[in-house]
C-alpha cells in the first residue's frame, strides 16, 4: 500500500515504523523542523518538512496514487481539515484521523461521512476499551478477547518455583486439561515460536490461547492466584479515568454516554465500588456529579499519609491513568508495596511498559501503541476486524474473515503460506470456536485468528515460510 502519514509524533514515528517494516510505500508529513530532520534520520522513508494542509506537500507525497492518509497531528481540526481537503479531490482514498473532542465523534454518527472522513480513532475511548477488558478479566495479566469465541489470548508471568517452572511444553497438557495452546514465548528479550521439546523457566512471559476457566487454572499454575475485584480505584479524573469509571459504573445505573455505549458491554459480574482519586478540585466536582455512587477523593495520591489516612491499601485493585507515565508506574508499584492486589498503569509507549512489567505492574496499557493497533486495523481492510501487538510489538494477533473473494476460501490450511512465518491460532465458524487442526479447510464467513512475526523480524521455532497447524505441544 502506499500511505500518507501527516504527524511525526510518538504516533505517526511508531506508525510509520511498522508500516516500512512489512514493505508498505510510507510518505511522512511534518510542520516542525526538529521533528521532520528526527523522523528523516531514523525512518527509510520520504519526510517531508511542511504543513500537512499544503496542496504541494500532500502532491509531493503522492497522494495522486496513495490508497490511505492517516493524519494524527496534535490537532483534532488539522487533522479533519486535512482530510476533508483530500476527500475533495480523491474521494476514493481511505482517510483515518485521530481525534480527542467527543463532540466530533458523535457528529459523525449522526451524519454519513463527517467530511468524507471514513474512520476516526479517539485515543482514550481505545484505552479505555483495553483497560476494561483487563478489568472484566481480573486483571491477571494482558488478555486478548476476541468477540464470539470462549477462547482469549493471555499472557502469563511464570514464577519461581511455581508448577509451570522447568515444565517441558510436551507435558503441557498433563497439567491443563483444556483444550490449550502456548502461541509465543518472551525470554530475555527475545520472542519465540516454541516448539514441543521448549522448556518453561522462570521469568518466561508465554502467551497461551485457552477458554477461561483454563487461563484461569494457568495463571494459578505460574503462581498468580485470580479473585473477584470489588473495591476498584482509579488514580486520575481526566478524560480517560472518567470513561474507566464510566465502563464500570454506567452499566448499572443506565447513565453511559452514546458515544461510548460499547462501554455497556463490560457489565460488571458482581457489585463494584469505585474510588476516584483525583488533585484538581474542579474536576472532582464534575466527578463527584457525574458519578454519585463513586467516592471520589480530591486528594494528591503521592502523598504518603492520604494512602495511609484513606486506607487505599485495601483496594482489590488499582488503575493509574494520570497524565504522567512516570507517576502512574511508580505508583501502581508502590500500592502493590502496600497490599493492593492488582495494578492496572497506562504508560505512552512500549518502552515504559517494558519497565512497569518488570516491576510488577500486572497490566501495563502502552496507550500509542494502542491507538497505532486501532489504525492498522482500518488500514487493513474491510475483511480485518483487528489488530494487535504483543511481545516486544514485532508480533501481531490478527482477525480476519473469510470472504468469498478471498483466495483462502475453500483451500486446506496445509496448502496456506505466509512470508514470514505465522500460526493459523482459531477458528470461529458460525458461533463455533475450535483451534484448528490439519484437516481444517478454509470457508466462506469463517473468523480467523492468526499470529504472525513481522517481516524481517527473526524467531526461534517452526517453518520461518508458512504457516502451521497446532502441532505442540
Amino acid at each position: 500500500m502506499r500511505i500518507i502519514i501527516v504527524g511525526a509524533g510518538l504516533v505517526g514515528t511508531q506508525l510509520s515504523r511498522s508500516l516500512i517494516e512489512e514493505k508498505h510505500d510510507v510518505s511522512l508529513i511534518e510542520s516542525q523542523a526538529e521533528r521532520a530532520r528526527y523522523a528523516s534520520n531514523r525512518l527509510d522513508c520520504l519526510v517531508i518538512h511542511d504543513e500537512g494542509n499544503s496542496q504541494s506537500a500532500l502532491a509531493e507525497a503522492g497522494i495522486a496514487k496513495a490508497d490511505a492518509l492517516v493524519c494524527v497531528t496534535g490537532s483534532d481540526e488539522v487533522n479533519m481539515l486535512i482530510c476533508g481537503l483530500a476527500a475533495s479531490q480523491y474521494p476514493g482514498i481511505l482517510k483515518i484521523a485521530r481525534v480527542r473532542n467527543d463532540e466530533y465523534i458523535r457528529l459523525n454518527r449522526s451524519r454519513d461521512r463527517l467530511l468524507g472522513i471514513d474512520h476516526f480513532v479517539h485515543p482514550d475511548v481505545e484505552a479505555a476499551r483495553y483497560a476494561l477488558n483487563a478489568i472484566e478479566h481480573g486483571a491477571l495479566g494482558d488478555i486478548l478477547a476476541f468477540a464470539g469465541t470462549a477462547y482469549q489470548l493471555g499472557s502469563i508471568d511464570i514464577a519461581p518455583e511455581s508448577l509451570l517452572d522447568g515444565l517441558p511444553l510436551t507435558r503441557f497438557h498433563t497439567l491443563i486439561k483444556g483444550e490449550s495452546l502456548v502461541t509465543l514465548l518472551e525470554r530475555q528479550g527475545e520472542s519465540i515460536l516454541p516448539e514441543g521439546a521448549t522448556v518453561l523457566r522462570q521469568g518466561d512471559r508465554i502467551h497461551v490461547l485457552a477458554k477461561e476457566k483454563e487461563l484461569k487454572e494457568l495463571f494459578t499454575c505460574a503462581g498468580r492466584s485470580g479473585s473477584s475485584l470489588r473495591k476498584i480505584g482509579i488514580v486520575g479524573g481526566g478524560r480517560l479515568g472518567m470513561l474507566i469509571a464510566e465502563g464500570l459504573l454506567a452499566p448499572a445505573t443506565g447513565k453511559s454516554s452514546p458515544v461510548f455505549s460499547f462501554l455497556r458491554r463490560f457489565m460488571p459480574k458482581s457489585l463494584r465500588r469505585v474510588v476516584i482519586i483525583e488533585q484538581d478540585y474542579g474536576l472532582c466536582k464534575d466527578l463527584a456529579a457525574r458519578f454519585p455512587e463513586a467516592l471520589v477523593l480530591n486528594e494528591d495520591i503521592s502523598d504518603e499519609s492520604f494512602v495511609a489516612e484513606e486506607r487505599i491499601t485495601d483496594l482489590d485493585l488499582i488503575v493509574t491513568a494520570t497524565g504522567h507515565q512516570e507517576l502512574n508506574i511508580i505508583t501502581a508499584v508502590y500500592l502493590k508495596s502496600r497490599g493492593v492486589r492488582r495494578a492496572v498503569a497506562l504508560v505512552t509507549g512500549a518502552g515504559y511498559g517494558t519497565i512497569a512489567r518488570q516491576l510488577g505492574v500486572d497490566v501495563v496499557i502502552p496507550m500509542k501503541s494502542v491507538v497505532v493497533d486501532s489504525i492498522r486495523s482500518h488500514l487493513m481492510g474491510g475483511a480485518v476486524k483487528g489488530i494487535h501487538r504483543i511481545g516486544d510489538g514485532s508480533v501481531g494477533v490478527i482477525e480476519l474473515e473469510i470472504e468469498k473473494a478471498s483466495p483462502l476460501a475453500n483451500k486446506p490450511i496445509t496448502e496456506f503460506r505466509l512470508s514470514g512465518g505465522g500460526l493459523v491460532l482459531l477458528v470461529n465458524r458460525a458461533g463455533d470456536s475450535f483451534i484448528p487442526k490439519g484437516d481444517y479447510c478454509f470457508r466462506v464467513a469463517d473468523r480467523v485468528i492468526l499470529i504472525t512475526p513481522a517481516v524481517g523480524a527473526i524467531y526461534r521455532g517452526k517453518s520461518a515460510s508458512g504457516f502451521n497447524t497446532p502441532g505442540w505441544p
